[in-house]
Parts: C-alpha cells; sequence; structure tokens
C-alpha cells in the first residue's frame, strides 16, 4: 500500500517534469551556454520551491486558492509579467544593435541564477495545485505524519534529479559546441518558450476576470 502511494506520487510527478517548460529552457539555456554552476545554482532555487509547494500542498493550499481565486489570480498576474520580463531579458536583440552583448548569453552570478529559478517556480501557483490533486489522490485519508513527510521529500528528490540531469546534460561539450554555432537562435527559443508561459499565464488570469 505504502509502496503503491509513493510510486503513485513518482509517476504522477514525473510526467510533469519531463514535460518542457520553463524550468526546463532557464536551466538548459544557462548549462549549454557554458554556465553549469549557475544552471546547477538555478536548478537548487527551482527545487527549492518544489518543496516549498509540496509542503505547502500537504497543508491545504489548494483549498485556500480555491477559497480565494484572487490570490491564486495575483500570483499568476505576477509570474506571468515576471516570465515576459525574463523572456526579454533573454532575447539577445534587446541589447541595442552594434554591440557585443547583442551576441552573448545573459550571465548570472551563482545567488542571481538561484533567485532567478526560485522565482520562476514560485510565480506558478498551478504547481501547488498539481501536489495538492496528487496528494488528494494518491495518499491514504488521514496519513501518517511520516508518509506525508516521505511524499513531500520524494516530489523534492525528483526534482534535484530531473533538474541536476539536465544541468549536467547541456553542459557535455558537444552540446555546447553545438550552441557556440548557434546561440542567438537557441537564446530567442529560450525566450521565446519562457515568453509563451508567461503569456499563457497572464491569459487564464484575464480569462478568469472576464468570466471565460
Amino acid at each position: 500500500m505504502i509502496l503503491q502511494t509513493l510510486t503513485t506520487i513518482a509517476l504522477m510527478h514525473w510526467i510533469l517534469l519531463v514535460t518542457p517548460g520553463a524550468n526546463f529552457f532557464l536551466v538548459s539555456q544557462l548549462a549549454a551556454s557554458g554556465q553549469r554552476r549557475t544552471a546547477l545554482q538555478a536548478s537548487l532555487g527551482i527545487c527549492t520551491v518544489t518543496l516549498v509547494w509540496a509542503s505547502l500542498a500537504v497543508l491545504g493550499i489548494g483549498w485556500v486558492f480555491h477559497a480565494y481565486p484572487w490570490l491564486r489570480i495575483a500570483m499568476q498576474l505576477g509570474g506571468g509579467g515576471y516570465l515576459l520580463w525574463l523572456a526579454w531579458k533573454l532575447w539577445p536583440s534587446a541589447a541595442p544593435a552594434g554591440q557585443a552583448a547583442a551576441s552573448a548569453p545573459l550571465r548570472y552570478t551563482g545567488w542571481q541564477a538561484y533567485r532567478t529559478g526560485f522565482l520562476t517556480n514560485i510565480l506558478n501557483p498551478k504547481t501547488a495545485l498539481f501536489f495538492g490533486s496528487v496528494f488528494a489522490t494518491a495518499l491514504p485519508h488521514q496519513p501518517p505524519v511520516w508518509l506525508i513527510a516521505c511524499a513531500v521529500l520524494l516530489a523534492w528528490a525528483n526534482a534535484m534529479t530531473w533538474h541536476l540531469f539536465i544541468s549536467l546534460a547541456f553542459s557535455q561539450t558537444l552540446i555546447q559546441r553545438w550552441y557556440a554555432r548557434s546561440a542567438i537562435q537557441m537564446t530567442r527559443l529560450a525566450a521565446l518558450v519562457i515568453g509563451g508561459f508567461g503569456i499563457k499565464l497572464l491569459w487564464t488570469s484575464l480569462a478568469w476576470f472576464t468570466g471565460s
């Protein structure tokens, strides 16, 4: 029973993880541009949020978002705006034409990378809603505290494993050489995808306001 519960949580979480999203494109772009250390820092920020959202899901944050939908919408608006800002920062042509920086990848310090990963994930309340639904589905009625702790830690371990894999895989020499030949195109692709997720969050929020 316990093994089945944790296996169900793990499988559902891995489906979410391997679906490319803003987190994936942020970490892969940093790693492929030769910034493996900062990619790892961004991964740590993302996974810190996984631990936070999974813990809050156990405490009933999904119910809070359901009871006070304006809170979720406010976070989605903030998240959408932040992702659009991040996409603009990533887009090389945002620099004035003719400057060398226009073709250089965005560079982060360790703290900046951690903060970017943290904000990219924390400003998407759908992660909390996902964990809330998964835990409600998989966990038994009135589960013991140790089982809840195992479920939360399992979600964190899954996220760490996946994002560390991305950081290491995209920092390989072969991929970096390929990235060096198409740095601007790949950075713009990452910017477009991240910006797309930002627009999606804003559109979802607007639909709530209009009742559609």
